[in-house]
């Protein structure tokens, strides 16, 4: 059977009781959507299916590992919904963020804080900032970088990786200093 037919025939025989599945896991319809969007891509990306004895096993474990990722990235609050930029080009914090202990000390550590970080991400080479920024601030999935910048997914994950890794270090160095 040809790679086309079998997934057409795994998306016709498995689609709603495995949108039905991902449904009772997430919080909403456009979560579900998303997640069974991304495991008909993973499918369809997949060089050859015929070494997939058990097509219908395959998909759940793939759901079940886009819902786990869904449910990791999920935070109380994104750094988006905290910070804008003004029109000066500076990044200001509401009040909120800044509430609780309103010492001149803790003022002057979140301030040193915001400087030190935004100066880390600016130290980061362009391409890695670029990744770091649209994945985690602007909360784009590293498929959805890979697809804007036309990168391979790999690249864009090691990106990734490396700008984590450089950021670790500089608040690890910042750590032991402060």
């Amino acid at each position: 059977m040809a790679k086309q037919q079998r997934i057409l025939d795994a998306v016709q025989n498995y689609g709603k009781r495995l949108f039905s599945f991902i449904r009772s896991r997430v919080k909403s319809d456009e979560d579900a959507e998303d997640i069974l969007q991304d495991v008909r891509f993973q499918l369809s990306s997949l060089v050859d299916i015929e070494p997939i004895e058990q097509l219908s096993s395959w998909l759940y474990r793939v759901s079940r590992n886009r819902i786990v990722d869904k449910q990791r990235k999920l935070k109380p609050q994104s750094l988006d919904d905290l910070v804008y930029e003004n029109e000066d080009g500076e990044m200001v914090y509401p009040d909120a963020l800044l509430a609780g202990d309103s010492n001149p000390e803790m003022e002057l550590e979140r301030a040193y804080f915001r400087e030190e970080f935004f100066e880390a991400l600016n130290d980061l080479p362009q391409k890695q900032r670029d990744v770091f920024v649209w994945n985690e601030l602007e909360d784009m999935t590293l498929q959805e970088i890979a697809d804007k910048t036309g990168e391979s997914i790999k690249t864009i994950i090691s990106r990734k990786r490396y700008a984590v890794a450089n950021l670790r270090e500089w608040f690890e160095n910042l750590y032991n200093e402060y």
